[in-house]
């Protein structure tokens, strides 16, 4: 397994990340078949992990917790869970506020079975608190050691930027990690989010490297995306929809381009996010042994420049074919009363 260095941090972590979603009832997984994947993993060199409180309403970070104990690895491994998504019926258990935050790590440290938490990650902006808020108790949850870092996942650059700033300007410690989602059918953080990201030397471990199974070498009718995933995340396997039937026409495309190189498209995909240079990991979901052989092979597998244009003919440079796989929220858009007068 081949190491890099996390941002600014000095961390090294290996190049795939073990994203645990599908390690629990999620994936239709037991603890047993879950360690089985993270001792693999681990014996592969694999050193970052990770979760998030909501996966699962906490078995992920349960799963995650107990088989680290059971390896005896804690100490050797980078351990990252994130916070802001919804955790019960009550309105302030969620979301990124120095109330529900200073709660929440409590128990995601208690689930996880550990004195400490690598990375801390806010899942997603929180338009009702001020950013100033949020990276003032994450600075006090590093400053008493629950925490070693922050970070934040799929937030627009514009969001990155700011919180740059907030930390200059308060003087506090900087995110040291943001994750986007990011793979050949979803390409639009090569705009912008990467680029700032490399100019503030945040650490990049993108998420979705396989668009949620479309690049996974499975779907090759619309037969075959509506049986294998119509369970999932409805809209993004939906047929009837024209971004779906454009995004399975460059999928065969791809996989056409792969059997002209013999290379196989889960690993063409994984490997293909790894090129950037602003990427240090990538995030994957293995719900089987299999599927984390498959990117284990992805680590080493390194793409020639000429396969790398052809898929920029396949699936153009800062494009993303479906919404459905962009991952950002727009609240000012999505909210009516956000963009009407009411007066």
């Amino acid at each position: 397994m081949k190491y890099r260095v996390l941002g600014a941090s000095g961390l090294r972590v290996s190049q795939i990340c073990v994203g645990t979603l599908m390690l629990s009832s999620w994936g239709r997984n037991s603890f047993d078949e879950s360690e089985a994947i993270i001792r693999k993993a681990l014996d592969h060199g694999i050193n970052y992990f990770d979760t998030a409180d909501s996966y699962a309403r906490g078995e992920s970070e349960i799963f995650l917790g107990r088989a680290l104990k059971n390896a005896g690895r804690r100490d050797r491994i980078i351990l990252a869970t994130k916070v802001n998504s919804p955790m019960g019926p009550d309105p302030n258990s969620r979301g990124s506020s120095r109330r529900w935050i200073m709660r929440a790590v409590e128990e995601s440290l208690k689930r996880l079975g550990t004195d400490w938490i690598d990375i801390y990650q806010l899942h997603r902006p929180d338009p009702c608190t001020d950013l100033e808020e949020t990276v003032s108790v994450l600075q006090d949850l590093v400053q008493a050691g629950k925490i070693r870092y922050f970070g934040t996942s799929t937030f627009p650059a514009s969001s990155l930027v700011e919180a740059q700033w907030v930390a200059d300007r308060r003087g506090r410690s900087r995110p040291l990690v943001e994750q986007p989602p990011y793979s050949i059918l979803a390409r639009e953080i090569e705009r912008e989010v990467l680029p700032t990201c490399a100019k503030y030397r945040l650490g990049v471990s993108v998420w979705s490297p396989l668009a949620g199974g479309w690049l996974s070498g499975k779907f090759t009718s619309e037969e075959s995306v509506q049986t294998s995933r119509s369970r999932y995340w409805g809209a993004r396997y939906d047929m009837s929809k024209r971004a779906n039937q454009d995004k399975l026409k460059v999928v065969k495309k791809l996989a056409d381009l792969c059997q002209e190189f013999s290379i196989e498209l889960n690993v063409a995909a994984t490997a293909f996010v790894l090129n950037h240079p602003a990427v240090t990991s990538a995030i994957v979901g293995p719900r089987t042994i299999s599927h984390l052989d498959a990117s284990l092979v992805a680590a080493d597998t390194k793409l020639p420049a000429e396969f790398l244009n052809e898929i920029d003919g396949i699936a153009p440079p800062g494009i993303t074919i479906s919404d459905d796989d962009s991952g950002y929220t727009f609240p000012a858009i999505s909210e009516t009363n956000m963009r009407r007068r009411h007066d």
